[in-house]
């Protein structure tokens, strides 16, 4: 026996929210819980410490329900025998943003201050694997280590755990981030329950701790051995010390301890030995046999990615940067901190895994969709009254030489790059309110008169703008002044579209519709009914509605895009499995229905219809299967010979600045366990691809480790994925569809998967999900980006960031402003840089701005305000004052960035 051996007993409960309940039912179960966790601690001070699984949110889901109980787990907190944070949820990693996890990150800390000592614990106990650049995230939350049980060896189903070839010699590790930072790693070899209901009873003790004891030196590096005593739901232990004291009976050569993470920690950093291995990059379960990675949950109900994707974007990339656009002019309301982390709050509830990676009963996800909703509406309030405040400040009094008439239209640009492409927004012509004196009937008579012809879009020097304009006739409408009550009318409503060109980053630009007799609108970009051109792209579509893509600056042609393929699923919410022997079905031989529905100068668009059938479900033996639990890979089950409709309406457009071509996908699913995906061949040579990740361009194999079992190889991506070779590279972007396969097909051939339908949830029993077969209406958005063979010189990975992000467009008057027509507060440079944010500290009211380095080499930043009397300097993603940074003669200031660096700039008046 080891005479230096010490049992680190952590009691904890890992709290889904909801999962196989729905979430109020897990919520009664958590207050029961805690109200027993107070009790024992108050009553017994022998039970010396409980995590409370490192999230906040249990604090707000409990004293919801039980604030009378504040001080008592206030005090208990600030005695430290309750250890909280640092997270407000427990996110999953692939699924939500990057500045989704540091809102998450500096939430948690905010709300676990107000109760006392933040843990500086980086817990991710059962994440479905984890991004690369975590040890960097960590290091800059002033968190040193990072405790997880998935990513580096492989863990099944229903917490069992399976022995195979290890990245790690030892339960510790070193795990680097791809910009070089270090954190300690603590790897759960046996699990987060591998110290679950512990023995009082002296024989039982004894089998328990000989097995236990054994496992976990099996892993460890030193003799600081951890047990977590709890799983998933675990009710407290309250026998707990007396289990510890039969065991230091029965083991005396061993000291056990309840003990915490803290400890623990400092535990096994005084005891090294051993080297420990240092583990690189991402921790998908690369090297196992592929089988329980749940990786499929990304394609699990891809609504609720979709609704995710519009819902980050509208906070992080419109209404943080327009709030802050606004607070630097000194317009409008004062930046709302107290909206932005309710909308934040409201989100981040639908992050945690078992929420937005779609694996849990069909009510949790009912309530996922409210909200999603709830979070954008607020996002969207804040962003009306922003842009609005904004809008009043520019100076339009120049399209007053086009007569009162005139209609200024200001866009907005919230990427961080200078910005083309085609917008839209609806005008009101003419306002009759009621207050006024008009009836319905004369509101109604009197706006039918008003003549809109005549009419066309200049911007600020009176230059013609192509623009088309849609007559939506009268509506109704209300404006809700902060000052006086509610003020309906009549209008007029006209819709314009255009192409909004060369929008500065983070800036505008201001046009107005005018009396003015149009000239030649320009020419159109159709060559025929089935050939679309602009200056740097051709696309020729065939018979069967795949197109061909020509680059026209490389000459490269890329055939065969946008095929539809459909396959059965015999898996769950978690993983796919194809029926055995499957071919899959595709439109390739599938004759289109094909037609121009726009043709504008600034872009044209053709309609592809597949008139498709495809089998209905599974066969009799998939339910059968899944009533006797079989696992999924061991199912023999097939798909029904029964055939349903599934007809498929593909837009394809192509803008006249286009450096992509952008579709739309629209069809009403009625088929059950299946997946349908759309094929973009590549035939590019590569054994590598790239794939966005959190603030990480994540490089990745083409094909798997030789470990790799599971026929199907997808994977996680957030904006998009890059197959490219030297002088040439295609870039496919997505708006919220995170599955995507390199197939092993020769042709290097890019899959993402638009919709997965199965029915049930899968993992440790059987729970029917009718919902998650995704039957209805479905439409997604695709954006097909070819380069030069670099995707972030030639600027493809900046289209596919602009790509998620929704433009803004306001109405305003005809009236003077202290800023320019087309104005921006701030201009950066930085070719290797991504632009992620540009938001207010609440603590200290500085403005904070964010890049990440997609490279891996040294780079800099360069950034010039156009407001004066500011200081500079370098924070971290948790917006702490650092270094100050200087002002150059050309009155920029340019900071120096490592490889992968995440570098946050504070700015301070």
């Amino acid at each position: 026996m080891n005479t230096k051996r010490t049992a680190h007993i952590i009691s904890h409960t890992h709290w889904d929210r909801e999962w196989y309940l729905p979430y109020e039912k897990h919520h009664v179960r958590l207050v029961k819980l805690v109200d027993t966790l107070l009790d024992k601690m108050d009553q017994d001070p022998n039970y010396r410490s409980f995590f409370l699984d490192g999230q906040t949110i249990i604090l707000e889901d409990y004293l919801q329900v039980r604030p009378d109980q504040k001080d008592r787990l206030s005090k208990l907190i600030q005695d430290g025998r309750i250890l909280i944070g640092p997270w407000y949820i427990l996110q999953d990693a692939f699924l939500t943003s990057g500045e989704a996890n540091i809102r998450n990150m500096q939430i948690g800390h905010q709300d676990a201050k107000k109760f006392g000592q933040v843990s500086k614990i980086g817990y991710f106990p059962d994440t479905f694997g984890l991004v690369g650049q975590t040890p960097q995230l960590m290091r800059q939350s002033g968190i040193t280590n990072a405790l997880f049980g998935r990513g580096v060896k492989p863990t099944g189903f229903n917490n069992t755990v399976s022995d195979g070839d290890y990245e790690s010699s030892f339960s510790e590790l070193l795990w680097e981030g791809p910009d070089g930072s270090q954190v300690l790693g603590i790897l759960f070899a046996n699990w987060y329950s591998n110290g679950n209901e512990i023995p009082t009873d002296r024989e039982e003790a004894k089998a328990y701790w000989e097995r236990k004891l054994t496992d976990a030196e099996k892993y460890a590096s030193t003799g600081e051995l951890l047990f977590m005593n709890g799983c998933d739901h675990q009710p407290v232990q309250l026998d707990l010390p007396e289990a510890i004291r039969t065991a230091r009976e029965l083991f005396p050569d061993t000291t056990f301890v309840h003990s915490n993470f803290i400890d623990y920690l400092e535990a096994v950093q005084r005891s090294w030995k051993h080297e420990l291995s240092t583990v690189k990059g991402e921790l998908r379960s690369q090297r196992t046999d592929g089988w329980s990675t749940l990786v499929n949950t990304a394609s699990a109900r891809v609504y609720l990615k979709q609704m995710n994707q519009l819902g980050q974007a509208m906070l992080e990339k419109v209404a943080e940067p327009l709030a802050a656009f606004a607070h630097v002019l000194e317009v409008g309301e004062k930046y709302p901190h107290h909206l932005f982390t309710y909308a934040w709050k409201t989100l981040m509830q639908n992050h945690p895994h078992d929420s937005i990676c779609g694996c849990s009963v069909d009510e949790v996800h009912r309530e996922m969709v409210t909200r999603f909703e709830k979070s954008r509406h607020v996002a969207e309030s804040i962003v009306d009254d922003s842009k609005r405040a904004i809008a009043e400040a520019i100076d339009t009094s120049s399209f007053a030489q086009a007569g009162e008439s005139a209609l200024p239209v200001v866009v907005f640009n919230t990427s961080g790059w200078e910005r083309t492409g085609v917008v839209n927004i609806e005008l009101d012509a003419l306002r009759l309110y009621f207050r006024d004196g008009y009836t319905l009937e004369e509101a109604s008579a009197f706006a039918k008169t008003v003549d809109l012809s005549g009419r066309t879009l200049v911007d600020e020097l009176g230059t013609i703008i192509p623009c088309t304009a849609q007559d939506l006739g009268l509506q109704f409408g209300y404006d809700l002044p902060d000052d006086k009550f509610r003020q309906p009318y009549m209008c007029r409503k006209v819709t314009l579209t255009f192409e909004a060109e060369k929008v500065p980053a983070l800036g505008l630009k201001t046009y107005a519709w005018v009396k003015k007799e149009a000239e030649n609108m320009g020419s159109s970009l159709l060559a025929g009914e089935r050939v679309m051109e602009n200056d740097a792209i051709k696309v020729e579509i065939a018979d069967n509605g795949s197109f061909a893509m020509t680059d026209k600056k490389n000459g490269r042609t890329y055939r065969d895009l946008g095929v539809y393929e459909n396959t059965g699923d015999i898996g769950n919410e978690y993983m796919y499995r194809q029926p055995d022997g499957e071919e899959p079905l595709t439109t390739s031989g599938l004759v289109a229905k094909i037609r121009v529905i726009k043709d504008a100068a600034y872009q044209a668009a053709v309609e592809i219809v597949h008139d498709w059938a495809i089998p209905a479900s599974g066969d009799e033996m998939l339910e059968e299967e899944q009533r006797d639990l079989i696992y999924y890979p061991h199912r023999k089950a097939q798909r029904s010979t029964r055939m349903v409709p599934m007809q498929i309406r593909t837009v394809v457009s192509l803008s006249r600045s286009g450096k992509g071509v952008e579709i739309e996908s629209s069809f009403n699913n009625q088929a059950k366990d299946h997946r349908l995906r759309m094929l973009f061949p590549s035939d590019l040579t590569a054994q590598v691809h790239r794939v966005d990740s959190m603030f990480e361009i994540a490089q990745r194999d083409n094909v798997p480790a030789v470990e790799w079992e599971n026929p199907s190889n997808t994977q996680h991506q957030q904006a998009f994925i890059d197959v490219s070779e030297a002088g040439a590279g295609l870039v496919v972007a997505n708006l919220g569809l995170n599955e995507y396969e390199v197939l092993r097909d020769g042709r290097n051939t890019i899959a993402v998967t638009l919709l997965r339908a199965v029915g049930e949830l899968g993992d440790w029993g059987l729970f029917p999900t009718p919902e998650a077969q995704c039957l209805g209406e479905h439409t997604v958005r695709m954006s097909i980006i070819p380069h030069n063979g670099d995707g972030r010189q030639d600027g493809a990975y900046q289209e596919a960031y602009q790509f998620q992000i929704p433009w803004t467009l306001c109405q305003t008057g005809v009236h003077y402003g202290r800023i320019a027509p087309t104005y921006a507060p701030f201009r950066w440079e930085g070719g290797e840089m991504a632009f992620s944010s540009m938001k207010l500290n609440e603590g200290n009211g500085d403005l904070l701005l964010r890049w990440y380095n997609m490279s891996v080499q040294n780079t800099e930043v360069k950034l010039y305000s156009h407001i004066a009397q500011y200081d500079f300097y370098k924070s971290t993603i948790m917006e702490a004052h650092g270094p100050r940074i200087e002002v150059d003669a050309d009155g920029q200031i340019v900071l120096p960035v490592g490889p992968c660096e995440i570098v946050t700039i504070g700015i301070q008046r």
